[in-house]
């Protein structure tokens, strides 16, 4: 199977402007299954209200067009974990295999770092082997597995923890 072409992208922080495409790229994601325990989008305002502004991008075509976004939320309000957060990112169907996804993670690193964000963390589904060959790819690494820690339409899902941990934060 022939590679696909890199996609000529811009990265641009995520605005109320790009909601519509967010909330599409991202029920698509929940629609295929093993993206997350999510079985609906939820409405933009209180997506916007649990991502933190300073961390959320876009990615967009030649055209202008939402093609892939990330974005984080606290793990805890706690100051011994203000420097960790957990991370989602989404690239719309026909822009996947394309240097989207790489892009959006590593200017969420920069971002994040320069913040003082010393660990991006994430849970991945076993079954979503293209997220975790993209995170591995940007240096997060798979800390383990929780068995059965959740049903997901019915059925029991493990799922895989996943931290990227700063060179540069202390």
């Amino acid at each position: 199977m022939a590679t696909p072409p890199r996609t000529a992208i811009a990265l641009a922080p995520m605005t109320d402007d790009h909601a519509p495409a967010v909330m599409a790229i991202y029920q698509q994601g929940i629609d295929e299954g093993n993206a997350t325990f999510e079985t609906g989008a939820p409405p933009w305002s209180a997506f916007d209200t649990s991502k933190l502004p300073a961390h959320r991008l876009v990615a967009l075509d030649r055209q202008g067009q939402v093609v892939g976004w990330t974005a984080v939320s606290r793990v805890s309000a706690r100051p011994a974990y203000a420097g960790v957060v957990e991370h989602s990112v989404y690239v719309s169907p026909a822009a996947r295999g394309a240097g989207v996804g790489r892009a959006l993670l590593e200017a969420l690193i920069v971002s994040t770092e320069k913040a003082g964000i010393w660990t991006i963390q994430a849970g991945i589904f076993p079954e979503n082997t293209a997220s975790l060959a993209l995170h591995e790819s940007v240096g997060f690494r798979v800390l383990g597995r929780r068995e059965r820690v959740g049903r997901h339409h019915g059925i029991w899902r493990d799922v895989l923890l996943v931290e990227r941990r700063s060179t540069v934060v202390e």
